[in-house]
């Protein structure tokens, strides 16, 4: 079914309490193992019909935050998912009090279950209004973002239009756009931080009233983090402090004498090339065809899948004012379909996306036959590994994207691949600081992002940004807003992918197969063991992160 054929019905509030208190009921009464299984399948199935309005809900809404009737849907399912989650809770509950639980985990494992007590760490029936306005508050700031307008180059141009300016080769033009983006956030400035302290208000109040000492350990238990804790995590970041930032300034200052200037302004950040950055080649419409060939050239079950998001128009790429900003793949349960968001821009950041969020939707579609859908359900840093590893698989096609610039665009994109993790890790430090101190007032977050800029990108030279310099640029990344704790899955997943990247330079096949291996689990194993079963070293011992960085500079030359 093509999407726009998939229909919208708004959840009935009351009748779907009433289903799932029977779907409870029959749960509970089952008499056999037999009657259990196929009570959780009744329960599974009501989930996906849920699940399916809630994501065409959120994703047409995403397309045109300016439509009325998917604008005010957004906001009635941000208000109602809250109430819905006591009976989910009792249902998880009964699941896991189920004398027929030893045949169920003989049947599916024991890793939804371990996922199951994790959920009922997450909720209070006290709770309801506060994820009620969390909700509310994230989706202010989407809208916020999205309803940026900067008047630049004689044009009305959203955020997403703006960012090919930041790679022309005239620095003053660089410059100029830079400052008129920066002034726009500067100007709502006390927008963003009146929802961002209202946010910290009411994720640590959620925890407080869970029994939590901050929102810290219910963000890890949010994330769904059986495998690993903060500790880890911490060994981790420290990893990429000692392996990768003296690695990423030195490829900063290498791109400094590149393109002839002192010191990486925060202008000069994304211009790489005296000559210009490597750019996409085709439109839109030649970009889908040639990523066509490469899906069908790269294996029997690429293929399959690149014709079924095709035929089903599960992609909408085109920036365009109202739309959200970023991009993201969501999966619509009902139709097994994976739907693809993005905002092309004329840059190599257009393949990227389209060949990353590709990958979490591969990884989506290959799952589609497993059930229950707990099992086709990973985690994040999982879901990332898929997108960001594909997004290397992809790199024998390129000269179909970029034509003679293909070999500048690989150089490029494994240096973004490096530079990014130091980034990453102080997104997620400033989290935890944030939460551990919910007091802090918006001059103390800002000072501390500085702190943390420094210790992560020693090269940036923010002086006469007064974005940059004032510590706001945090406001800039809509995760901290909307999805807190999440930035580090991608930087966790960022090593695996390049784990995957070296052994493909060596045998691209051999590489492939364990990439299809790790896919096909899907959400059967945690993280940490899917890694194991796809041959890679874990990313939480440090030294483990040399050897990868090590072959990533050896390549760059």
């Amino acid at each position: 079914m093509k999407f726009s054929q998939m229909e919208y019905k708004r959840i009935e509030v009351e009748p779907t309490k009433e289903k799932l208190a029977q779907l409870l009921n029959t749960l509970k009464s089952a008499d056999s193992a037999d009657a259990a299984f196929a009570a959780y399948k009744e329960i599974d199935d009501f989930g996906k019909y849920v699940g399916t309005m809630f994501a065409l809900g959120y994703i047409r809404h995403t397309l045109d935050t300016n439509d009325e009737f998917y604008d005010g849907e957004n906001d009635f399912l941000d208000e109602i998912g809250p109430e819905f989650e006591p009976y989910w809770q009792d249902i998880t509950k009964a699941l896991l009090e189920s004398p027929y639980r030893t045949e169920m985990e003989a049947t599916w494992g024991t890793l939804m279950f371990d996922k199951a007590e994790m959920d009922l760490k997450t909720f209070h029936p006290d709770i309801v209004e506060d994820l009620q306005l969390e909700n509310k508050l994230g989706t202010e700031y989407d809208k916020l973002i999205a309803s940026a307008i900067i008047k630049f180059d004689s044009k009305q141009l959203t955020l997403e239009e703006m960012v090919p300016y930041y790679e022309v080769p005239d620095r003053n033009k660089r410059k100029a756009a830079m400052d008129a983006v920066s002034s726009w956030f500067i100007k709502n400035a006390d927008e963003l931080d009146r929802l961002f302290d209202e946010l910290v208000r009411v994720r640590t109040k959620i925890a407080k009233t869970i029994g939590y000492d901050n929102f810290v350990e219910l963000g890890y238990y949010r994330m769904e983090r059986i495998c690993y804790d903060r500790t880890k995590v911490e060994a981790f970041r420290e990893g990429v402090v000692k392996y990768i930032v003296p690695i990423t300034t030195k490829l900063k200052m290498e791109q400094a004498a590149r393109i002839g200037v002192p010191t990486i302004k925060p202008h000069d950040n994304f211009f790489l090339h005296p000559d210009g950055n490597a750019k996409p080649t085709g439109t839109p419409g030649e970009i889908f065809t040639h990523g066509k060939k490469m899906y069908h050239e790269m294996s029997e079950d690429t293929a399959k899948f690149i014709d079924f998001m095709m035929e089903s128009e599960l992609f909408d790429v085109l920036t365009r004012p109202g739309k959200s900003a970023g991009g993201y793949c969501y999966n619509i349960d009902l139709y097994n379909a994976p739907f693809i968001f993005a905002n092309f821009n004329g840059t190599s950041g257009d393949i990227d996306v389209l060949t990353h969020e590709a990958g979490h939707a591969f990884a989506a579609y290959e799952a589609r036959d497993i059930y229950p859908s707990d099992l086709q359900d990973y985690t994040a840093e999982v879901a990332e590994v898929h997108s960001m590893a594909m997004e290397f698989f992809a790199w024998p096609w390129m000269e179909g994207f970029f034509g003679n610039t293909a070999d500048k665009y690989r150089k490029d994109h494994l240096a973004a691949a490096l530079v990014f993790l130091p980034y990453g890790c102080m997104v997620d430090e400033y989290q935890h600081k944030i939460y551990e101190d919910p007091t802090m007032t918006p001059a103390e977050r800002n000072a501390y992002w500085l702190t943390l800029e420094a210790k992560y990108r020693p090269y940036l030279d923010k002086e006469g940004n007064d974005f940059y310099s004032s510590g706001r640029f945090w406001q800039r990344q809509a995760h901290i807003y909307e999805n807190p704790f999440y930035y580090i899955d991608y930087c966790l997943a960022q090593i695996a992918a390049l784990s995957f990247w070296a052994e493909s330079q060596k045998d691209y096949a051999a590489a492939w197969d364990k990439y299809r291996t790790l896919v096909k689990m899907a959400g059967t194993k945690p993280f940490s063991d899917l890694l194991t079963d796809a041959g890679l070293a874990s990313p939480f011992v440090a030294e483990n992160l040399k050897p990868i960085a090590d072959e990533a500079v050896k390549w760059l030359g």
